[in-house]
């Protein structure tokens, strides 16, 4: 595959007005030619998308109604020109050289059509790192054991967790319309969805080196308990579509793939049960040691169900 230089980085948005200047700067920053940036504004209630209009005017901004961040990023896939497609979140930061050590593989490795990378997870509601930990971070980026990770046809590693971070990920555009979309019917787990999907039909690349910062702070979506356990939802299907086996050779052992689908439960009970969830949290953790009877954390959950169903007797 000719690798032209073409790349659009897509972005959803949403009441994102304290980070998103400093995301689009991160991408700015790229050593790289040819770049677009398309931000889409998923209904913000903020000055997000009025902050973009105003301060990038080399960004194209798309504004749509709510309708979460699955049909963001379509929206801004379908409205991007670049053969390369690119993902950053609002509030994450990629950091230099990114795109170029993502491209020199790709390019050195045509036969793979995406790539992702490293990266570190960066607990603050600061809008720029510390030069401090980004100079600590640094120094430890030649850390192989640290950084490494599946890499190729990683569709068994994918059964047993998502190992694919979106907002590092560099795909081309053809995959898309080989395997489809986000599916914007899943509130969670959209990504972990499509990275199966495309681990169907190309290898997925690791660059071992972190090349992007993943903001934990209060308001991150995964701070809530999600209704559906749908990490459980998005391994069931591909199982059922493809089973535990790589296009290319190579099977997850249902055995492992069974012990983290249980751990999955457990953990939708353990979020559950911290809200006050009993019944919910009870039914995960059966469902849980049902999958894997072995399970020592199962079991510890419901142990943990019992108490607090009994203290509420009490």
């Amino acid at each position: 595959m000719t690798l032209a230089r073409n790349v659009s980085v897509v972005i959803p948005c949403f009441n994102a007005e304290k980070y998103i200047s400093v995301a689009i700067r991160s991408v700015l920053a790229q050593d790289w030619p040819d770049l677009e940036i398309v931000v889409v504004d998923d209904g913000s209630s903020d000055g997000s998308a009025d902050l973009v209009r105003d301060s990038f005017s080399e960004v194209t901004l798309v504004q749509q109604a709510n309708q979460g961040v699955a049909a963001a990023r379509n929206n801004g896939i379908t409205r991007a020109k670049g053969e390369w497609i690119a993902f950053l979140d609002a509030d994450d930061i990629w950091l230099p050289g990114k795109l170029k050590a993502q491209m020199d593989l790709l390019n050195a490795r045509p036969d793979a059509r995406m790539c992702y990378t490293a990266w570190d997870v960066w607990t603050s509601a600061d809008p720029l790192p510390a030069p401090e930990y980004l100079a600590a971070l640094q120094t430890q980026s030649g850390d192989l054991d640290r950084w490494s990770g599946a890499s190729g046809w990683i569709y068994p590693q994918l059964l047993l967790d998502c190992k694919v971070w979106t907002s590092t990920v560099l795909a081309h555009r053809s995959i898309f319309s080989e395997v489809g979309y986000f599916d914007s019917a899943l509130p969670r787990g959209e990504d972990y969805d499509l990275w199966l999907r495309a681990s169907r039909v190309t290898q997925i690349l690791r660059i071992a080196a972190p090349y992007a910062l993943y903001r934990m702070h209060p308001s991150n979506i995964t701070k809530s308990v999600p209704e559906e356990n749908y990490r459980s939802l998005v391994v069931g299907r591909a199982l059922a579509r493809w089973g535990y086996s790589s296009p290319k050779g190579g099977a997850a052992r249902k055995s492992e793939v069974d012990r983290a689908l249980a751990k999955s439960w457990t953990d939708f009970a353990g979020g559950h049960l911290g809200v006050g969830s009993i019944d919910r949290a009870r039914q995960a953790t059966l469902m849980a040691l049902r999958i894997d009877p072995l399970l020592l954390d199962g079991w510890k959950t419901l142990l943990k169900v019992v108490a607090k169903t009994l203290g509420g007797f009490r």
